[in-house]
């Protein structure tokens, strides 16, 4: 199990490089993490939901996701609660306090899935956040309440690129319960930038201070940045719109789901993805606004209404412009969104954008699927996936975004369209099409990941000693 000394200290992604590491000597690997929280999902071969983390981990081991992958997920819908989904599927919404009382009773589901993958030869595990958070240790089913229940050896990350790597590696060592670390057999230095041999003095200190051995370091490994990011913070690297490219201004709603659905119009040479945050206008130059997912549409419309974004949007299709929506995005662009169940709040109808004539009436049956689609206009393929909540009717899906199935999917009105495929731009044929020449032909997205996940794997060969850290793995319920 790798846990952290902290959050974005590179657990994921070191559990998918050796994923790949692992799979590529011909292991069968399975990635496990207890309890993700993340509104990037993705749907799993037995017809649930997990962290998109876990789906690429997956990938990288060269297996298709699974529930049991991820028993337990969160998923925030404001800043005290979130929606809870079990074993790939929504039990409901929780306060935080809510969850946080009763989140051990989830013990038995998160070993029950572990011990389903016990047909691979090596089970990776994930932690989350900071192992060395005590007050939370009495409930934790994610990182030591985990560990000790299914009896699991730790592997301890840090982050030397934010400094005091050697203070939270022993420090987290001086915090945590005496049998929590008895478990850990090694600490981890990553993100490491520079001469690695400079480090040696800093190795041999971490390892006299906390008597277990120091691995690494892991250099700062820059084909990360060609991986689907896991956290929202990913938005933060905004880049402006650029002389000569394709522009696409997409709002930062509070709730944004999915948001890797903009990861692969990122990889495009040619192309601007301009995240605007609330207080900014979009930009005039825009050549598209792409309004994505939401955990809580009709607030995160709401937000879009007080931003003053529906007034851009609305200039924006004056100007002869395209706008999509994608999954609560497309509801956005409709003209009501009700909510008679009260999934995302209290109960009630709220008026959308009015560009499509389309109502979406949510309920507490969640849709999820994998979808091979065709898109209507272009007649190109689409490969994506549906996570929603709620179904659209109307006349404009008489003229419909895609056909799944043959069936009609989505709504088109002029040069706005809606749309609940998730994953659609990662098909490089429709994304080619749709943004109207301007992507690279030669930007092969799916291939691109492929290859990063290779190139980190070889890294990790290169850095780390794999026999050493497999020496340390134990029979699973030994």
């Amino acid at each position: 199990m790798f846990m952290g000394t902290g959050s974005d200290v590179g657990k994921t992604l070191i559990v998918a490089a050796l994923c790949r590491a692992y799979a590529n000597r011909g292991l069968r690997v399975a990635p496990f993490k207890p309890q993700n929280m993340s509104n990037n999902a993705a749907v799993t071969a037995d017809g649930g939901e997990i962290g998109r983390a876990q789906a690429l981990q997956a990938r990288a081991a060269r297996r298709e996701p699974l529930t049991a992958m991820n028993p337990v997920l969160l998923k925030p819908e404001h800043e005290t609660g979130a929606q809870l989904i079990v074993r790939g599927k929504r039990v409901g919404s929780f306060s935080a306090r809510d969850y946080w009382q009763q989140r051990s009773t989830l013990m038995p589901e998160v070993l029950k899935a572990f011990q389903e993958l016990s047909d691979a030869d090596l089970v990776l595990v994930e932690g989350a956040g900071s192992a060395s958070e005590v007050n939370l240790r009495a409930t934790d089913i994610a990182n030591f309440g985990f560990a000790r229940a299914a009896d699991v050896p730790v592997i301890l990350i840090g982050d030397i690129d934010r400094g005091g790597v050697i203070a939270s590696l022993v420090g987290t060592f001086a915090v945590i319960d005496p049998q929590d670390r008895a478990l850990i057999r090694a600490t981890l230095v990553n993100k490491f930038r520079g001469e690695h041999r400079l480090f040696e003095d800093g190795k041999i200190a971490i390892a006299r201070l906390t008597n277990v051995p120091c691995l690494g370091p892991i250099p700062y490994l820059a084909e990360a940045a060609r991986l689907p990011a896991e956290d929202s913070l990913a938005l933060d690297r905004a880049e402006p719109a650029r002389p000569g490219r394709y522009v696409v201004a997409v709002p930062r709603l509070p709730r944004v789901s999915n948001f890797d659905d903009l990861d692969p119009l990122r990889a495009e040479p040619n192309v601007s993805v301009v995240v605007v945050e609330r207080g900014m206008p979009l930009p005039q130059s825009a050549d598209l606004i792409l309004i994505p997912g939401s955990k809580a549409t009709r607030a995160d419309l709401m937000a879009l209404r007080e931003a003053g974004w529906d007034t851009d949007i609305a200039a924006h299709v004056r100007a002869g412009k395209a706008v999509l929506g994608i999954c609560g995005g497309y509801q956005m662009l409709g003209r009501t969104i009700a909510d008679p169940h009260g999934i995302e709040g209290t109960p009630g109808v709220t008026d959308g954008l009015g560009l499509l004539d389309v109502e979406t009436v949510l309920g507490p049956a969640k849709e999820l699927r994998v979808a091979s689609a065709t898109h209507v206009a272009s007649g190109e393929p689409i490969y994506g996936y549906h996570m929603h909540m709620g179904v659209t009717t109307g006349g404009d899906t008489a003229l419909p975004f895609s056909r799944v199935d043959g069936k009609r999917e989505g709504a088109t009105s002029g040069r706005v369209a809606g749309t609940y495929l998730h994953g659609l731009f990662a098909s490089d044929r429709f994304r080619h099409a749709f943004l109207n020449g301007h992507a690279a032909l030669g930007v092969q997205y799916e291939a691109g990941i492929e290859s990063a996940l290779d190139a980190l794997a070889t890294q990790l060969e290169r850095h780390l000693d794999l026999d050493q850290l497999l020496s340390f793995a134990s029979p699973v319920g030994r």
